[in-house]
């Protein structure tokens, strides 16, 4: 990782994402995780989505419940589901709404319910949702359920194989929001190519200090960590 000193943020605060909650701390995606990790001042939270049997998105990282007879989410019904599993509804009830959250859609079917239900909490909630995927064309898809999401393209370096440059531009034309990368992709030069398009840039997997502080460094605008403790106080290092 590229070491800079001071290079801007195009967001007045970067975000900091708590991965499936406070997971370093508590028991992950559970609503026990999620509040934890707001009370020790993250600014967001992220999970990954999935729709039940019956309709209900819920927060899971896998998609498969059982100890024994492991079934997918998509074949068993909400009251089927351990407890631990929230409902992204029972989330925004826990929790309220004055968080970001990003959501990994590895269900698409689960994307506009998630929109629902964020709605259902607030509008406010609606444009604090990240939605991240891979398929910009998906991705685009649950805008025009609501114009107010927010839309992230998760990818990696090696992947871009028309370039950074063009894929900026790409993600500009069609009004992608940010675009997420590892920790170890992301330079200070690239940041600022990123930035020159209007496109945010997020990190994840940021789980040590020396991480956080030098992505924040290079003007990354959203960090992801395990660890809620380390990743606010390198915020607050900002």
């Amino acid at each position: 990782m590229e070491a800079t000193s001071g290079l801007p943020s195009l967001r007045a605060r970067p975000i900091g994402f708590a991965h499936r909650g406070a997971r370093a701390h508590a028991p992950e995606n559970t609503l026990e995780a999620f509040a934890l990790a707001l009370r020790l001042g993250a600014t967001g939270l992220e999970s990954d989505v999935w729709l039940t049997a019956d309709g209900v998105p819920v927060l899971d990282h896998d998609g498969v419940v059982g100890r024994v007879r492991r079934r997918p989410i998509r074949a068993v019904t909400r009251a089927e589901l351990p407890p631990h599993v929230p409902a992204v509804a029972e989330l925004y009830e826990a929790c309220g709404d004055a968080f970001e959250l990003s959501v990994d859609v590895k269900d698409p079917a689960a994307a506009v319910p998630l929109i629902d239900a964020a709605r259902a909490a607030s509008a406010a909630a609606v444009g604090r949702l990240w939605l991240c995927h891979h398929d910009h064309d998906l991705l685009l898809s649950w805008r025009e359920h609501d114009p107010s999401v927010r839309l992230v393209d998760s990818t990696r370096l090696k992947r871009l194989s028309s370039g950074a440059e063009r894929h900026a531009a790409v993600l500009r034309e069609k009004g992608i929001d940010a675009v997420n990368l590892h920790h170890s992709d992301w330079t200070g030069g690239l940041t600022t190519l990123f930035h020159r398009f209007g496109v945010l840039a997020f990190g994840w997997d940021c789980q040590f200090a020396r991480v956080l502080d030098g992505l924040l460094a290079m003007g990354i605008d959203a960090v992801y960590s395990d660890h809620v403790d380390r990743m606010v106080e390198a915020l607050a290092g900002r």
